[in-house]
């Protein structure tokens, strides 16, 4: 599946590639993101609502496919969930899964793995060999769930940017056997 198209999964959820004609639709979705999760994300709520029509666009252009994708996952009409990736600028081989976030009516229900998977296969497809991301302290949820689809900690730490009294811990997966 490419980064353009859209499947879909679990009956009616879809999962579709934000592009420029969606990324209005992305954009409330983001918003309700770092409002419901705050601590889950680098960004925060005040600075991404005040971003400019001309910023999401932006947004949108960069999640090419090719360095940068963005996923929502759709039911009935309304976005339940994103995730996006993007590679690393140093090392193509290796990216990062950002940007992770399930609505609370769809948690446990299969769409984060959904989305998490649709991310993978685009990794693998763009050669990436490494998917990581970071996840904070105080999210042991989270935590749990990326263990159970085979990431681990790889023992780096940062604190996180939005609260010094928090950590975010890297995980990481290989996606092939010689990464690493």
């Amino acid at each position: 599946m490419t980064a353009q198209s859209s499947a879909t999964i679990m009956g009616m959820t879809t999962i579709e590639a934000v592009t420029p004609q969606n990324i209005f639709v992305f954009k409330e979705a983001r918003l309700r993101a770092l409002k419901d999760s705050p601590t889950a994300f680098g960004a925060t709520y005040e600075r991404e609502s005040q971003m400019t029509d001309a910023d999401w666009m932006e947004r949108a252009r960069q999640s090419d496919g090719m360095k940068r994708v963005m996923y929502m996952a759709m039911e009935d009409g309304a976005v339940c969930g994103i995730a996006g990736a993007m590679r690393d600028e140093d090392d193509e081989s290796r990216a990062a899964l950002i940007s992770m976030w399930t609505a609370p009516t769809h948690r446990k229900r299969g769409v984060g793995r959904m989305l998490v998977e649709q991310v993978m296969a685009w990794a693998r497809a763009q050669g990436v060999r490494v998917l990581r991301l970071m996840v904070t302290s105080v999210n042991p949820t989270a935590t749990r769930f990326y263990e159970q689809l085979g990431f681990a900690r790889t023992g780096r730490t940062e604190p996180y940017p939005n609260d010094a009294a928090v950590i975010e811990y890297e995980m990481a997966m290989k996606l092939d056997r010689e990464a690493y």
